[in-house]
Protein backbone atom coordinates (compact mmCIF):
# COMPACT_ATOMS: atom_id res chain seq x y z
CA UNK A 1 0.00 0.00 0.00
CA UNK A 2 1.01 3.53 -1.06
CA UNK A 3 0.59 6.68 0.76
CA UNK A 4 -0.45 9.66 -0.92
CA UNK A 5 -1.42 13.60 -0.40
CA UNK A 6 -5.11 11.75 -0.49
CA UNK A 7 -4.52 9.48 2.18
CA UNK A 8 -3.17 11.54 5.06
CA UNK A 9 -5.70 14.10 4.18
CA UNK A 10 -8.70 11.48 4.81
CA UNK A 11 -6.20 10.08 8.17
CA UNK A 12 -5.89 13.94 8.83
CA UNK A 13 -9.52 14.55 8.92
CA UNK A 14 -10.56 11.49 10.82
CA UNK A 15 -8.05 12.52 13.27
CA UNK A 16 -9.25 16.05 13.33
CA UNK A 17 -5.79 17.38 12.45
CA UNK A 18 -5.22 20.56 10.52
CA UNK A 19 -1.80 19.78 8.57
CA UNK A 20 -0.27 22.13 6.27
CA UNK A 21 1.69 20.94 3.24
CA UNK A 22 4.94 20.40 4.95
CA UNK A 23 3.45 18.71 7.92
CA UNK A 24 1.67 16.32 5.08
CA UNK A 25 4.84 15.47 3.11
CA UNK A 26 6.37 14.61 6.47
CA UNK A 27 3.57 12.68 7.33
CA UNK A 28 3.58 10.81 4.10
CA UNK A 29 7.17 9.47 4.80
CA UNK A 30 6.18 8.78 8.50
CA UNK A 31 3.60 6.68 7.25
CA UNK A 32 5.48 4.93 4.55
CA UNK A 33 8.04 3.86 7.06
CA UNK A 34 5.47 2.57 9.17
CA UNK A 35 3.87 0.43 6.20
CA UNK A 36 7.39 -0.74 5.73
CA UNK A 37 7.99 -1.81 8.77
CA UNK A 38 5.28 -3.49 8.77
CA UNK A 39 6.38 -5.33 5.65
CA UNK A 40 9.12 -6.59 6.59
CA UNK A 41 7.87 -8.11 10.14
CA UNK A 42 5.50 -9.74 7.30
CA UNK A 43 8.49 -11.09 6.00
CA UNK A 44 8.91 -13.71 9.24
CA UNK A 45 7.41 -16.93 9.71
CA UNK A 46 5.68 -17.04 12.90
CA UNK A 47 3.39 -20.30 11.70
CA UNK A 48 4.88 -21.59 15.05
CA UNK A 49 4.29 -19.01 17.62
CA UNK A 50 1.11 -18.91 20.29
CA UNK A 51 0.21 -15.24 19.98
CA UNK A 52 1.40 -13.19 23.15
CA UNK A 53 -1.32 -11.56 25.33
CA UNK A 54 0.69 -10.65 28.23
CA UNK A 55 4.24 -9.48 28.27
CA UNK A 56 5.34 -11.81 31.78
CA UNK A 57 3.88 -14.88 32.84
CA UNK A 58 3.82 -12.99 36.51
CA UNK A 59 0.55 -13.19 37.92
CA UNK A 60 -0.45 -10.01 39.34
CA UNK A 61 0.81 -10.19 43.42
CA UNK A 62 -1.68 -8.11 45.68
CA UNK A 63 -0.74 -7.09 49.39
CA UNK A 64 -2.85 -6.99 52.11
CA UNK A 65 -3.93 -3.48 53.30
CA UNK A 66 -3.16 -2.51 56.47
CA UNK A 67 -2.50 0.51 58.75
CA UNK A 68 1.20 1.29 59.31
CA UNK A 69 0.51 5.09 61.00
CA UNK A 70 -1.98 6.25 62.53
CA UNK A 71 -2.39 9.66 63.30
CA UNK A 72 -5.29 11.57 65.56
CA UNK A 73 -7.75 13.98 65.01
CA UNK A 74 -5.81 16.83 66.36
CA UNK A 75 -2.24 15.73 64.73
CA UNK A 76 -4.53 15.73 60.95
CA UNK A 77 -6.09 19.29 61.84
CA UNK A 78 -2.47 20.97 63.28
CA UNK A 79 -0.97 21.96 60.22
CA UNK A 80 -4.42 23.39 58.35
CA UNK A 81 -4.45 26.84 58.12
CA UNK A 82 -7.94 27.04 59.05
CA UNK A 83 -10.05 24.80 61.10
CA UNK A 84 -12.05 24.71 63.88
CA UNK A 85 -12.65 21.68 66.11
CA UNK A 86 -13.46 18.60 63.85
CA UNK A 87 -12.99 19.59 60.07
CA UNK A 88 -10.69 21.56 57.84
CA UNK A 89 -11.98 24.73 56.85
CA UNK A 90 -11.92 26.05 53.09
CA UNK A 91 -13.00 28.71 50.83
CA UNK A 92 -16.52 28.48 49.27
CA UNK A 93 -16.71 27.80 45.75
CA UNK A 94 -20.16 26.83 44.55
CA UNK A 95 -22.39 29.66 44.48
CA UNK A 96 -26.34 28.78 44.79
Amino acid sequence: MTIDKETVEKVAHLARLELNETEKQEMIKDMSKILDFMAKLNELDTSGIEPLVYMTDDANVLRDDEVKQKITHEQALQNAPKHDDDYFLVAKVIEK
